[in-house]
């Protein structure tokens, strides 16, 4: 009989059993280990849907500023007679007049004088004294007495491309002021420019005003003047070197004197022993001070005149910031400019401001300080 054998048992038959044994003896243990696998699936499903849909970081690039430029200085602009600043470059190009302005005692105390840029001072005849005042920026609405000219102020004045305002002149002067080279304002051809007034009587009585010079100038087409100035720089007061200045012209009643003035680094002219004042606006304080050496002479004209090389070459000492310095002044024509130069023949630049230029007669005039 033959003998039958037992069936080979299935792994999956005898793991089943033994896998439920197991779990009825560690039944809390397989709970936690079921929920601890619940949560690592559920942990890996959310970094899996937070990585399929999150953005790829964008690459930050730090931009560097580039440094600003520096602010650019304002242009400045000055004055070709004064060398002071002025508001725009069409003011350096206004129209300069000069006028020729009386001193005798008469005349005392003048109007707009101290509100011009350059003054020319010489003898007119008989030991007084005349100015040509020289406007450009500033302009008084009062100006005078207004006088005659003679030849050497009209050499002056033709350097700085400037209208001539005068009442007649000398008969050199006169021919050379109107032969059409010059911009001559003279009163007598021009009366409603000019004035007299009733608190003087003639001939120290005639006035004018920029209002009235300014539209007579435009009239005539003169509204611009281009020339070359002195040389400028800025005031730098220093300990003075002259304090007190004497300039001997004529005589007592128009030899000059300065006090040098620290506060406002100016100086304080006198004349016949008194202080030297502008009716309308006070002490007359010019920042430089020239005193020019000059050939002069009688002669001739339509009457004895004084004569006066403006066009040459001579000495000169110039006052300013408390300093004095012997110089050489040079013209070399009508229409050039006078220059100041140094021992070493480098032109001398002129603090800005009103620069007053005395004529003093070699031989006789002089000049000193302490």
């Amino acid at each position: 009989m033959l003998m039958q054998r037992p069936s080979a048992k299935k792994p999956a038959d005898s793991f089943l059993p033994k896998m439920l044994v197991w779990f009825k003896q560690h039944k809390k243990l397989a709970i936690i280990l079921g929920i601890i696998l619940v949560l690592c699936i559920a942990a890996a499903s959310v970094a899996a849907f937070y990585s399929l849909t999150q953005k790829p970081p964008v690459e930050v690039t730090q931009t560097v500023k580039p440094a600003p430029l520096p602010v650019p200085e304002p242009i400045k602009y000055y004055s070709p007679l004064t060398g002071a600043l002025v508001e725009t470059e069409a003011a350096t190009h206004q129209a300069v007049t000069g006028l020729m302005m009386e001193n005798s005692p008469d005349a005392r105390p003048q109007s707009g004088l101290k509100n011009s840029g350059v003054v020319f001072e010489a003898i007119a005849e008989g030991g007084i004294t005349r100015f040509l005042a020289l406007y450009q920026e500033q302009k008084p609405q009062l100006i005078g007495p207004v006088r005659s000219v003679r030849l050497y102020y009209v050499d002056w004045v033709a350097a700085f491309d400037a209208s001539v305002a005068h009442i007649g002149g000398s008969a050199a002067a006169l021919k050379e002021v109107r032969n059409g080279n010059y911009r001559d304002i003279d009163q007598f051809f021009n009366a409603p420019a000019y004035w007299r007034a009733s608190d003087r009587y003639a001939p120290h009585n005639v006035y004018t005003s920029f209002e009235k010079l300014d539209a007579l100038n435009a009239k005539k087409g003169y509204t611009t003047s281009d020339f070359t100035g002195f040389t400028r720089k800025d005031s730098v007061a220093t300990i003075p070197a002259a304090s007190s200045i004497d300039v001997k012209i004529s005589g007592p009643l128009f030899n000059s004197h300065y006090n040098y003035n620290p506060t406002n680094n100016t100086y304080d002219r006198s004349q016949a022993g008194a202080a030297h004042t502008d009716r309308e606006a006070g002490q007359i304080s010019p920042r430089v001070v020239i005193a020019m050496k000059v050939d002069q002479k009688k002669i001739f004209e339509d009457g004895y005149r004084e004569q006066i090389d403006a066009i040459g070459s001579g000495s000169a000492t110039i006052f300013q910031d408390g300093t004095v310095q012997e110089v050489t002044w040079r013209k070399t024509s009508k229409t050039a400019q006078i220059t100041f130069t140094d021992a070493a023949g480098k032109d001398v630049p002129l603090a800005r401001g009103q620069t007053w230029i005395t004529a003093i007669p070699n031989g006789s005039g002089s000049v000193s300080w302490q």
